[in-house]
């Protein structure tokens, strides 16, 4: 049985390493998307987000369905869509089409983050749960790093068009590895010992609706996450080829320091969470609070600073943000069994819509506020501010969460 339940680990593990590739491209392909494309910072903005929002909103079908008709079959049919839309952002002329493309890929990858978290619920023991799934954000974020220099070394062989081909190859194999390989539970729980009254998922939704630990976990995911995505899938590029002048090589670099860090933390606040406090919450909250002071050293790093000090900092950023990660340990917990898929998928509701709103939102500030100048300093160093305020005041909110 452990040995099926490892295949099936390494399998979750892949499909959400696609999800971040595919989440994170637009950090490292902006100077190709703006201009074939034809954008604005504006329009880059939304364009990213646009993979958010169709991301965020799916999570709503998924935290109905997850438990009833199972992870399995949620995530083969959501990666056909996902392959459909990523073919169709390849094949783009202007904005229309890219953000259709990216609205569809955003579809396709919903559930595969909650779909491997409800599997690994299922085939693994809930007193490592917490350790369990910080290794499949480790694993998945290897698909951050292959957006960063990996990436830019293919477009500069295939170009961005061709590039995305290639992945949706790739993405196709791991489709139909999942179909042969992968069932839903154990074969031992498949047949249970007394009978059980299944919960309406409707009803779990209005559970969680009046849960008042559930709004602040939601809002500490949105923020985390956020913060986070905006700057890792798109703003991160500009900020340092265009702000802090690096080359497009070294931004790669640093971008992969970034995902360094998340591949330390995952696995390191996971192991905390289970074996010193016993809970995430105190992880997650001392996490936001670390993320805020260290996303203040990002706001104050001057134009030609090091790329030792810059990988330093992301570095950094990464391990405190991988934090944010155990939300779905902490509602998990706090929840019954059977409704454990939707109380992780409503909460990553708000985990998804965060990038999406920080996309666009941040985009739409810097545009406003410096539009002579909206990819430079001073337009980069308020944007920053902001998360620092927003990273802040949630830290200090989630204090106020149950522990268990």
């Amino acid at each position: 049985m452990m040995l099926r339940a490892w295949l099936i680990f390494v399998l979750c593990s892949l499909h959400l390493l696609v999800s971040q590739l595919y989440r994170t491209t637009n950090a490292v392909l902006a100077p190709w998307l703006l201009e074939d494309l034809r954008l604005d910072t504006e329009g880059l903005g939304l364009l990213s987000a646009g993979f958010f929002y169709a991301f965020s909103l799916t999570q709503i079908p998924i935290s109905i369905f997850l438990d009833k008709v199972g992870a399995k079959r949620l995530m083969i049919g959501l990666s056909f869509l996902g392959m459909a839309g990523a073919l169709l952002f390849s094949l783009a002329q202007g904005l229309g089409m890219g953000l259709a493309g990216r609205l569809l890929l955003g579809v396709g990858m919903a559930c595969n983050l909650m779909g491997p978290l409800k599997l690994l619920m299922e085939w693994f023991p809930p007193s490592g749960f917490a350790t369990v799934s910080g290794l499949l954000y480790a694993i998945g974020t290897l698909g951050s790093i292959a957006a960063a220099t990996p990436l830019v070394l293919l477009v500069d062989q295939l170009g961005w068009r061709l590039s995305f081909h290639v992945i949706i190859a790739l993405h196709l194999l791991l489709t139909l590895a999942l179909f042969w390989v992968v069932q839903d539970r154990p074969l031992e729980k498949c047949a249970p010992s007394e009978p059980i009254q299944p919960r309406s998922p409707f009803g779990s939704l209005g559970i969680l609706m009046h849960s008042r630990d559930y709004w602040i976990i939601s809002a500490g995911t949105f923020v985390r996450y956020g913060t986070h995505a905006a700057l890792q899938t798109l703003w991160a590029g500009p900020l340092l080829m265009e702000a802090l002048r690096f080359s497009p090589v070294q931004a790669g670099n640093i971008l992969l320091a970034l995902n360094i860090g998340l591949i330390l933390g995952g696995p390191l606040w996971g192991a905390v969470s289970d074996r010193i406090f016993r809970t995430p919450k105190w992880v997650v909250a001392g996490g936001m609070l670390l993320l805020a002071l260290i996303t203040l050293g990002l706001r104050a790093l001057p134009p030609g600073t090091s790329i030792f000090i810059a990988s330093a900092i992301f570095l950094a950023f990464g391990i405190a943000s991988a934090s944010g990660m155990h939300v779905y340990a902490h509602i998990k917990a706090l929840v019954p069994k059977d409704m454990a898929g939707a109380a992780m998928s409503g909460t990553n509701f708000f985990t998804m819509m965060g990038p999406a709103v920080f996309l666009q939102g941040l985009g739409i500030a810097m545009q406003s506020l410096y539009p002579e100048a909206s990819r430079g300093p001073e337009a980069f160093n308020t944007a920053l501010l902001i998360c620092v305020v927003c990273q802040a005041g949630i830290g200090v909110l989630y204090l106020f969460t149950r522990a268990k």
